[in-house]
């Protein structure tokens, strides 16, 4: 679709408007829980977090194409992937907290969310050390014959390090099948795209791996959601991987940590802001007369109070139990690591930071 959300019928893909209306659910509540998170960080209730506005489009869009045997391996700015997989928000938002109902107890810096039952797998923070892990899951998909493709997320900074010529090499030779999604917004944090590559697209690079690359527009929820649904239809039916990059561009911060007008021109920043892919989508849902203007204001409206909801009632809940310190990695407590969590027990709570049940 073009910047108005005007798109050629012949190369929509063909979605009922129940699919399209989700797709465009799960771009907004991505929009609605970074407004809301971003604010808990200022104002000192959660302690970190990392939007992804402005880039809807590439996360839902890519996700939307995957079976439910289908696995995700993200990188930084997809846990509406997770969402929209099925990913309870409350599970999101008490991993965000860090509290006694996270699975992982307080452990993962926020914004590292994990579901087994949604095959969304826990990111890391290490850049690129996703693309293994995700070229991995696909050969052992291959050699079990289970009809699963796995979706391996990146960002432009990834492509300078080593894991990405390891994981991209392996799979042209030994095709798995898996599919690269980068999202080039352009920055790695401070770095442009034009600092890590001097190739003209991050797609051309999947050439020298022997497999496809293809540039498609990451504003562009249909253009999204068609190129990872041929990549993924290829890779299942035994083609091997494709590269895709989704270009897009950071609109917001790095992260809550960041301030991005230090070491960039702001100016761009708006001409981006500009073609906004929620504002796109919603428009071409218009036209197709999928969705009119009270349906949208009623749909913001529910995913706000969705959001306001479980926030409300995972920031009431407690801090881990001590015990979980020494639990999840023996399948019985070591001694050692019992007499050193009795130890802990005994401090004053202050000095535990509250984490002392």
């Amino acid at each position: 679709m073009d910047d108005h959300g005007v798109a050629d019928p012949d190369r929509v893909p063909s979605l009922t408007p129940e699919d399209w209306l989700r797709i465009y659910r799960g771009m907004v509540l991505i929009r609605v829980m970074d407004e809301r998170l971003m604010a808990l960080q200022r104002q000192g209730r959660i302690g970190f977090y990392g939007e992804a506005r402005g880039q809807e489009a590439a996360v839902v869009g890519s996700a939307a194409a995957l079976a439910p045997q289908d696995w995700i391996v993200p990188a930084l700015r997809e846990a509406g992937a997770g969402l929209y997989r099925g990913l309870p928000l409350r599970t999101y938002i008490a991993q965000i907290f860090g509290n006694a109902n996270d699975p992982a107890s307080g452990r993962q810096l926020p914004c590292h969310p994990g579901t087994r039952a949604s095959h969304y797998v826990t990111m890391s923070s290490c850049i690129a050390s996703q693309l293994p892990h995700a070229v991995g899951m696909a050969w052992a998909a291959k050699i079990k014959k289970d009809n699963s493709v796995v979706l391996g997320y990146l960002g432009d900074g990834a492509t300078s390090e080593e894991d990405f010529h390891v994981a991209l090499n392996f799979a042209g030779v030994f095709r798995p099948p898996v599919v690269f999604v980068c999202q080039n917004n352009q920055w790695a944090i401070s770095v442009p795209v034009a600092h890590q590559t001097a190739s003209p697209t991050v797609a051309i690079k999947a050439l020298a791996y022997g497999f496809p690359g293809i540039r498609v527009d990451g504003n562009d929820a249909l253009a999204v959601y068609g190129a990872v649904k041929e990549a993924v239809d290829r890779a299942r039916s035994g083609g091997g991987p494709t590269l895709i990059e989704a270009l897009t561009y950071r609109v917001s911060a790095h992260s809550s940590s960041d301030d991005p007008s230090r070491y960039r021109d702001e100016r761009i920043t708006e001409t981006w802001r500009a073609r906004d892919p929620i504002v796109r989508m919603r428009a071409w849902l218009a036209f197709q007369g999928f969705l009119d203007a009270a349906g949208d204001e009623r749909l913001r409206a529910d995913l706000d109070a969705e959001v306001r909801d479980a926030v409300a009632a995972e920031e009431s809940v407690p801090a881990p139990p001590l015990r979980t310190l020494v639990e999840d990695v023996f399948a019985e407590v070591p001694q050692f690591l019992a007499d050193q969590l009795a130890e802990i027990a005994t401090l004053p709570r202050q000095k535990l930071g509250g984490a002392h049940q």
